[in-house]
């Protein structure tokens, strides 16, 4: 038998292939797809807006804080507490500009030898210290607060995608509670509304005319919103007026050998409602943690005044669902609140997709699902959030005429929801509620 092989057009073949996907890498290296980008099937409010915007990183030092990592015998230790954020917001750049950033991140989580801190770098769509847009109006002020643990890069799809609306956005690195910091566990019940409330305060001073700040007469602290996941979900309800319950400064007060540092923090503390900030005027809490855990009671919870956009995974297995995030949305009676919920998502519901770090061989599982979802793809997520925080937001602060984005039939199965194009507003269910 006599085999007659064709050679030269395979060889030509090859050669198209490889000139195609050369011509393909190219195109994409000049203009790659970045985290938030548009996808095709992306609902109508999470294309960018029409600012192009900068980013700078700001160290804050936010003096005499409880060292509650050396709590001892009810004695609580005080130290300089450092706080870096990082900043975007509406810049002037030339016309025609593409900017690209290089954020730089880890993997894996300090003081666990079994995931060690493995740097990784990842582009977004801002100028490193570019010049701020020079406006007549101030920018309101959205303040992010990530997860434990996490960074102030995790949620990049949507701080990018803000400051491009005309948002000044800042993003939390929660010290004692990143990847390359992670500490005991109390520093972070401790510090997260307390790290709000102190940037706040930060930006605030910065965004006074009579500076000679990048953010003087840029923003108006007056006019804020928090974002907060899971543990920044926890801390941006607090600071937001719902005080922890007895039984978690109880808790706190156990795990910490003795310090009532928490207790400040607490709806039963006479305190606390003097504490409450009216600049605050709206929350997004994705997946906030804390109810199965008794850290919120109804008395608390019932704190809560300024609108609330809570966002949750039907079967979130960290923060619980149907007695964790609804029962708070359920019990915050104060408040004008919405709940969307993605059928059948665990807990991530809110970072950037995995970074091809994350994708290595060989590393630990939870690398990956930091960041994956199992029922949804993670691009998706990221534009269904930025379309609603977009809308919720800007009815909030910007009074926009956005409403109808959010008056939907609860169940998005059974007609397509507005903003959405046709057949792809499935597996969400969105519920409001108004003050009683």
């Amino acid at each position: 038998m006599k085999f007659t092989f064709q050679v030269l057009p395979t060889i030509k073949v090859l050669l198209f292939l490889a000139f195609l996907s050369n011509s393909v890498f190219a195109q994409e290296s000049s203009n790659p797809f970045l985290y938030g980008d548009a996808l095709p099937d992306a609902p109508e409010l999470a294309a960018r807006g029409d600012y192009q915007i900068g980013v700078q990183t700001l160290n804050f030092i936010n003096k005499g804080q409880v060292d509650v990592l050396n709590s001892k015998d009810g004695v609580d230790p005080l130290y300089d507490r450092p706080v870096t954020v990082e900043v975007w917001y509406p810049a002037a750049l030339a016309e025609g500009t593409n900017p690209l950033v290089t954020y730089e991140d880890v993997l894996g989580s300090a003081n666990n030898p079994k995931r060690p801190l493995i740097p990784f770098t990842f582009q977004g769509r801002a100028a490193r210290a570019a010049k701020p847009l020079t406006v007549d109006q101030p920018f309101p002020l959205v303040i992010v607060s990530h997860g434990y643990v996490g960074s102030r890069f995790l949620l990049t799809y949507l701080t990018e995608n803000l400051a491009s609306k005309g948002y000044i956005v800042v993003a939390i690195d929660h010290t004692e509670s990143t990847y390359r910091d992670a500490a005991p566990f109390q520093s972070t019940l401790l510090n997260r509304a307390k790290d709000v409330l102190f940037v706040m305060d930060e930006v605030a001073k910065l965004g006074n005319k009579a500076n000679e700040h990048f953010l003087a007469g840029l923003v108006n602290a007056d006019n804020t919103a928090i974002i907060g996941y899971s543990m920044g979900g926890y801390g941006a309800l607090n600071a937001a007026g719902a005080g922890y319950s007895d039984t978690a400064v109880q808790f706190f007060t156990g795990m910490t050998k003795g310090s009532n540092a928490l207790a400040v923090r607490g709806s039963s503390h006479p305190n606390y409602q003097a504490s409450i900030d009216s600049r605050i005027k709206a929350v997004v809490a994705f997946a906030p943690w804390g109810m199965t855990r008794n850290i919120w009671d109804l008395e608390g919870l019932k704190g809560l005044k300024v609108p609330t956009f809570f966002v949750a995974g039907s079967e979130d297995d960290v923060s619980g669902y149907e007695k964790g995030i609804k029962a708070i949305y359920e019990g915050a009676v104060n408040a004008d609140r919405y709940l969307l919920t993605y059928q059948n998502a665990r807990h991530n519901i809110a970072p950037n997709p995995p970074p091809p770090a994350a994708l290595a061989p060989g590393l630990h599982f939870d690398e990956y699902y930091r960041f994956a979802e199992p029922s949804w793809n993670e691009r998706r997520i990221n534009n269904i959030n930025q379309h609603f925080v977009t809308a919720f937001l800007g009815m909030q602060l910007k009074q926009q005429d956005f409403g109808k984005y959010l008056d939907l039939a609860p169940d998005s199965n059974e007609k397509t929801w507005a903003g959405f194009k046709p057949r792809t507003s499935t597996g969400l269910e969105l519920l409001h509620a108004v003050p009683e």
